[in-house]
């Protein structure tokens, strides 16, 4: 199972969560935790069940399961009040959120093998798989920047497969491609570099059949 839901993406083989490309550190019973609600969404699971999914023949105080959900909402920046990923279901148990992109839905339509788009910045890096991205501060947009001068919808991305496209939402601090700021929408290909707001990002290339290509920044 691979699994995206907002700037995360769950990793069943590698048993492991990237946000943005960098890996998110998880107890593996928080880990657990999470691949067993990804799983079952929509679907709610019941506090025995997860017990059970957890901490199989072993009696354990129903409180280790609500600090366990503390801690997998803490890494995931998710608030109980207003839950984004992880929800509670009164007097039953938990469920899961968000919505997902599952396995072939993470797969980009205009590329095979290992060919794909990818943005760069100093803090991370994020590949995009698919043809449309929004990017911004909001923790719903697929490319997630958390940065002041980022707006909550910034800028839209659309790819082909040569090139892509980049459109302003009307950002409060503005968004450039090579120095020049756009205020509709401008093309962009492989090297460009991108600001948003104070954020500078670059647009790189990588191709299967060219192993030689380093996807990082020129």
């Amino acid at each position: 199972m691979r699994a995206r839901f907002g700037p995360y993406i769950l990793d069943a083989d590698r048993r492991q969560v990237l946000r943005e490309g960098i890996p998110v550190h998880l107890t593996p019973k928080a880990y657990l935790l999470l691949a067993a609600l990804v799983e079952a969404s929509p679907r709610a699971l019941s506090k025995d069940e997860l017990q059970q999914r957890l901490w199989p023949a072993t009696f354990v105080d129903e409180a280790n399961l609500s600090v366990l959900v503390s801690e997998l909402r803490a890494a995931l920046n998710d608030d109980a009040r207003q839950a984004q990923y992880v929800r509670t279901v009164h007097g039953f148990g938990y469920a899961f959120a968000a919505e997902l992109q599952r396995d072939g839905d993470l797969r980009e339509p205009h590329a095979g093998g290992a060919n794909g788009w990818w943005l760069l910045w100093p803090q991370g890096q994020i590949r995009l798989e698919g043809r449309e991205h929004i990017v911004g501060r909001d923790a719903a947009a697929s490319v997630w920047i958390d940065a002041g001068s980022v707006s909550r919808r910034h800028a839209r991305l659309v790819f082909d497969d040569e090139s892509g496209m980049l459109e302003e939402l009307g950002s409060k601090n503005g968004t450039w491609v090579n120095g020049v700021q756009v205020t509709t929408s401008a093309r962009i290909q492989d090297g460009d570099e991108i600001r948003f707001g104070s954020v500078r990002a670059r647009l790189r290339r990588a191709f299967a059949a060219d192993s030689t290509v380093t996807v990082g920044p020129r």
